[in-house]
């Protein structure tokens, strides 16, 4: 390695050290709002992961080139600690002391949302890697798209029908239940659309359940489920949830195959679930075993850095800086405003998830789906579902 490059490398690390309050031109900071601690540290901890393993590569290319200079990045980490007040106030800090020029995460959409509208209200650029809920990026108020938050996944809608059509055309089955989390903006959202989006191409919900987040026992609603049985039981709840409540349901003697979505696809799924979960599906962003030339330089890049393959978390987090360094490098400048007019106006990214655009007006990505099904204790490419 050349010399110039060795100390590029060692002024940026030395800059991480110091932390993000280092206000220096020469930098260009990135913040980061990660569930690091909380009700899904696995997810945190994959989004950090994620970023840090973008800033270091980055970096060792020489940085970013703008105004024809190359820049290090610096990374300013922040803890939401699962907390939908800490994400707002993480956002501020963000901005106002460590003066960020964009922000990546939170990533669940209980978090997501109040974070971005402190983002939107501050006119900085924020994308979210795994919110699907479409509340992230709309106006509270309005319902027009927000102009400054963007998302690197798809939306509950687009997941919803792919889920109703899967149950539907492929597992040819006619009759659902559903049990979601009644207090969460994610799991209430897709929880209504594929179940409208059931009925509509003839299928029928026989029964909609609820419960409150951190309720650990379902043997109620389960009791309800099993008097009706259906034909599949669909859970949009997070990884953390659905081991047991899979666990409870079959101690109560329900043999119905389940249906989850994305917030399952964490490694953590299979190990609190173990054999309850074989044979389970879900929709999710990416499948590690049907991955493109650029996934599988990701997987191997993560995996050499952190022992495990990455999630989809870690794979979406990517991706949103991967949107973020295209965006600064055409921007030229540090500049918020530029930046988000680079980003919105984004034809063509290739990321480990996929191709993705945004349309004009909108910060929801135009890109497809995969569904995935536990085989042997792993994750296994099912089907794809493209938009």
């Amino acid at each position: 390695m050349k010399q110039g490059m060795l100390s590029f490398l060692a002024i940026a690390s030395a800059l991480a050290l110091a932390g993000c309050r280092n206000q220096s031109a020469d930098t260009v900071r990135i913040g980061v709002i990660a569930e690091i601690t909380g009700d899904m540290p696995a997810v945190g901890a994959s989004c950090r992961n994620a970023a840090e393993l973008a800033v270091k590569e980055i970096n060792a290319a020489g940085g970013i080139v703008l105004g024809g200079k190359a820049r290090p990045v610096v990374l300013c980490v922040e803890d939401n600690a699962g907390k939908p007040e800490q994400s707002a106030s993480a956002v501020q800090k963000l901005i106002s002391e460590a003066g960020v020029v964009a922000i990546v995460g939170p990533n669940a959409s209980r978090y997501a949302i109040p974070a971005a509208e402190v983002a939107e209200a501050s006119r900085t650029v924020l994308i979210t890697p795994w919110s699907t809920n479409p509340k992230t990026t709309l106006d509270a108020r309005s319902g027009a798209p927000k102009r400054y938050v963007f998302r690197s996944c798809f939306i509950d809608p687009f997941q919803g029908r792919v889920l109703a059509s899967f149950a539907f055309d492929t597992l040819k089955v006619k009759t659902a239940a559903v049990l979601y989390d009644i207090a969460s903006e994610y799991n209430k959202g897709i929880a209504e659309i594929f179940a409208a989006a059931f009925a509509e191409k003839g299928g029928k919900v026989v029964a909609v359940e609820t419960y409150t987040n951190p309720d650990r026992d379902f043997s109620a609603q389960l009791t309800k489920i099993k008097q009706v049985q259906p034909e599949i039981v669909f859970l949009p709840n997070y990884y953390s949830e659905v081991p047991l409540q899979i666990e409870q349901a079959r101690r109560l003697g329900i043999t119905a195959p389940f249906l989850g979505s994305d917030s399952w696809g964490s490694s953590d799924l299979v190990k609190l679930g173990g054999a309850q979960v074989e044979g389970c599906c879900f929709s999710t962003h990416y499948a590690p075993d049907r991955a493109s030339p650029v996934a599988r330089k990701f997987i191997a890049a993560y995996t050499a850095a952190y022992g495990s393959a990455p999630d989809d978390v870690a794979a979406l987090t990517y991706d949103a800086f991967g949107l973020l360094f295209q965006s600064l490098s055409r921007a030229g400048e540090a500049d918020r405003e530029a930046v988000r007019e680079a980003l919105s106006r984004t034809e063509r990214f290739e990321g480990v998830t996929g191709t993705m655009r945004f349309s004009p007006g909108s910060g929801d990505p135009v890109k497809s789906a995969v569904i995935i099904q536990v085989q042997n204790g792993a994750f296994a490419w099912f089907a794809d579902a493209n938009p």
